[in-house]
């Protein structure tokens, strides 16, 4: 009878949570009968317009659209194809994408808000594609430095990203006024042409406000149905905004009708280029700009006044590929089930904030892919040869001189494990101080310390560099929580280090590198994340670091730890109010009680009575918490969860000749938490402990190999402790 066989996006996708292998079945028998019963339908079809074709009591002017959402500039056959197909492409008439071919997807994205909503509509195409993708991202410094990283890390297969510097092409838009709130970048897809390889023929545009619905190959199918001259696939704007009546002299820039939304665009590149896209987009700017004086919504209003003078060039897209969500838009005209979103596009400053009937439901699908599990798309697509990856070859490699019948296989995995990581996941804005004395607080946590940040944040006001171990719905609640926050959200010189959560342990050492290594300044604190420093602790250690001269030598600076098993805590403001609390018991010298040996060395007794700072040798075991220049070695990976991981990292300090200087006037106090789940781990399960006491003794081999006989006291001081 010609209606669709309708199916939801999130019931019918394979890696969906509610898949099931009977499900698949029925699916794939569904999907066979379906493409049986369309070819049949192919084929009837195709008689039938040639008997109507010969038969003069034919009228072709019977035929009315069923409703906005069928709307294209594609001939007829095409049309009715559309209105027969759901949300599947193998439903549909349109000429199959091919297995492995490669789908091109060009994106603006600059700053850090943008490089955090891209991830978003990367999952989404994620999710339900099936081709090979390659990614052009037109990004700033620092979406590139963070995008980098994240795909780095990702390690999708079958997706490939390409990088064009957006500041460098920012004098070829600079002159057109732009009063809408993406700024300069939001006209780069402008010079597109100019930017992206010329022997790319077509690209797909798209905002980072997308979410999509369905499989991005049946969009990119569209392009075979392109005729003549057109160029451009386009979804008319839904909203009123170029009919002008919006309020009292509103006056839009010229377009044809409604005007078309680029927030979802098609360019054939290849034919833009021969009908010297450049020149006409310029020439057409230059001569609005006279009387409009800049544009209102960027590109859009350049686009749509190329396409009133030379309509020709566009083929309208049915709006289901573009589905606008503004205040007061017709986006409801586009779909009648869930069967038909396709592309859902959040183009109101609003956000998720606007209003709209469905809203709820547009709302979940995006908070869908927003905490949706990123690990679960490193899919290999069976069939299509990925390109040679030199980081993946080496990682399993590595992976496979492992022995997996080893009691601490896991242990030993963990070490190669590469987690996704995204940097700066909120705003960041620091210039360090230029008499090169600045230091940030390093640290690592996950969720069950959030709360420690405000009180930091309060006892610190220099720079910190956080890395927080969390899922992607915990990334999500940490946001929240953040911009929740008046402490959190007056400081701009923290960056916030997602690191994303995979694997069994906690891998502790991963976190402190990530945290080192995107620091601005030339030192750093290597703290941890429960422990407070003391009121002016930054300014102090400014001094120092001239005073001891760390410029010019390898020092590390301890600055002593102390504890309290009280929650409630009136913090010292002064060293000789800390001694009044010790000699109370209200504070204590750092793990006193369980591990004495681990900052014994740092000589407290001594500390109570100096003025000046002191040095002091290292000892087995010894962990304080220092000050050191940023070039520091890194912490070694194979330490995760408890125990070691600080103790390894001071040995190696030690043994390339760091000298250990003691602070006479700083402190920290440690606050007191629950137990973590790596030190109950340790604590109860034996072959936990086996493990770790194995890593030990090859990490001190490892150092015997590598720093020789000076490295022999390592092994001689364990074998006495």
């Amino acid at each position: 009878d010609g209606k669709p066989v309708s199916l939801s996006p999130l019931e019918s996708q394979p890696h969906s949570p509610r898949y099931t292998a009977s499900s698949q079945r029925e699916r794939e028998s569904l999907e066979v009968r379906m493409r049986e019963v369309e070819e049949e339908n192919r084929v009837l079809r195709k008689q039938l317009s040639l008997a109507q074709s010969r038969s003069p009591a034919h009228h072709r002017g019977n035929h009315s659209k069923t409703y906005s959402m069928e709307e294209g500039t594609g001939d007829s056959e095409s049309l009715r194809a559309g209105i027969v197909a759901g949300n599947s492409s193998e439903c549909g008439q349109q000429p199959a994408v091919e297995k492995c071919e490669t789908i091109h997807v060009a994106i603006v994205c600059a700053g850090y808000n943008a490089s955090r909503d891209v991830v978003t509509l990367v999952k989404s195409v994620l999710f339900h594609r099936r081709n090979p993708l390659h990614f052009h991202l037109i990004a700033d410094a620092i979406a590139k430095q963070i995008l980098a990283t994240l795909f780095e890390t990702w390690m999708v297969p079958a997706v490939r990203i390409d990088f064009y510097d957006a500041d460098e092409l920012k004098s070829e838009v600079s002159w057109i006024p732009n009063k809408h709130y993406s700024g300069i970048y939001g006209l780069m897809k402008l010079v597109l042409t100019k930017t992206l390889p010329s022997n790319l023929e077509r690209v797909i545009v798209l905002d980072t406000d997308i979410t999509f619905a369905t499989d991005i190959a049946e969009l990119w199918a569209v392009f075979h149905k392109f005729k003549g001259q057109q160029v451009l696939g386009l979804v008319e704007n839904q909203s009123d905004w170029y009919l002008g009546n919006l309020w009292k002299n509103h006056r839009p820039w010229p377009a044809l009708g409604r005007g078309y939304n680029t927030g979802v665009i098609l360019l054939l590149l290849d034919k833009l280029r021969k009908m010297k896209w450049e020149q006409m987009w310029r020439l057409t700017a230059e001569r609005e700009l006279m009387s409009m004086l800049s544009t209102s919504l960027a590109d859009q209003d350049i686009f749509n006044a190329v396409i009133k003078q030379n309509p020709f060039l566009v083929y309208q897209l049915p709006c289901f590929w573009n589905v606008q969500l503004s205040d007061h838009t017709r986006s409801e005209q586009c779909y009648r089930d869930v069967s038909d979103l396709k592309v859902i596009h959040w183009n109101s400053p609003k956000k998720l904030r606007v209003k709209n009937k469905h809203v709820e439901f547009f709302r979940n699908l995006y908070l869908t892919f927003l905490e949706y599990d990123g690990n679960l798309l490193r899919r290999e697509l069976f069939g299509c040869p990925s390109e040679t990856d030199v980081n993946s070859e080496n990682l399993q490699k590595q992976l496979s001189e492992l022995d997996e019948d080893d009691l601490c296989y896991e242990f030993r995995r963990e070490r190669f494990t590469v987690h996704r990581t995204h940097l700066y996941f909120l705003h960041y804005e620091y210039e360090p101080a230029s008499d090169n004395t600045d230091v940030t607080l390093v640290a690592q946590l996950s969720m069950d310390r959030l709360q420690m940040l405000e009180a930091i944040c309060k006892h610190w006001e220099g720079p910190i560099s956080l890395a927080l171990y969390l899922s992607d719905a915990e990334a999500q609640q940490f946001l929240r929580y953040a911009q929740g926050s008046e402490v959190l959200m007056s400081r701009h010189n923290i960056g916030y280090h997602i690191v994303y959560k995979e694997g069994q342990f906690y891998p502790v050492n991963l976190l402190r590198n990530v945290a080192m290594k995107h620091i601005s300044t030339p030192y750093m604190f290597l703290s941890d994340i429960d422990f407070l420093p003391m009121y002016g602790l930054y300014e102090y250690l400014r001094k120092s670091v001239i005073q001891l001269d760390l410029a010019n030598t390898k020092k590390a600076l301890i600055v002593p730890a102390f504890e309290t098993l009280r929650y409630r805590l009136s913090f010292p403001k002064s060293k000789a109010e800390l001694l009044s609390m010790l000699d109370m018991g209200t504070l204590f010298t750092f793990r006193y009680h369980v591990w004495t040996k681990g900052h014994a060395p740092t000589n407290f007794a001594k500390w109570r009575t100096a003025t000046t700072p002191y040095r002091v040798e290292w000892e087995a075991d010894f962990e304080p918490y220092v000050v050191v220049r940023k070039d520091c070695p890194e912490y070694d990976r194979r330490f995760v969860g408890f125990g070691w991981n600080k103790v390894a990292h001071i040995m190696e300090l030690d043994a390339q000749e760091y000298e250990f200087t003691v602070l006479p006037n700083a402190y920290m106090i440690h606050m007191p938490h629950a137990p973590s789940f790596d030190i109950t781990k340790f604590r109860s399960n034996k072959q936990y402990r086996i493990c770790l006491k194995t890593l030990k003794e090859e990490f001190q081999q490892d150092m015997s190999r590598h720093y020789g006989f000076a490295a022999l006291k390592y092994l001689t001081a364990e074998n006495n402790s």
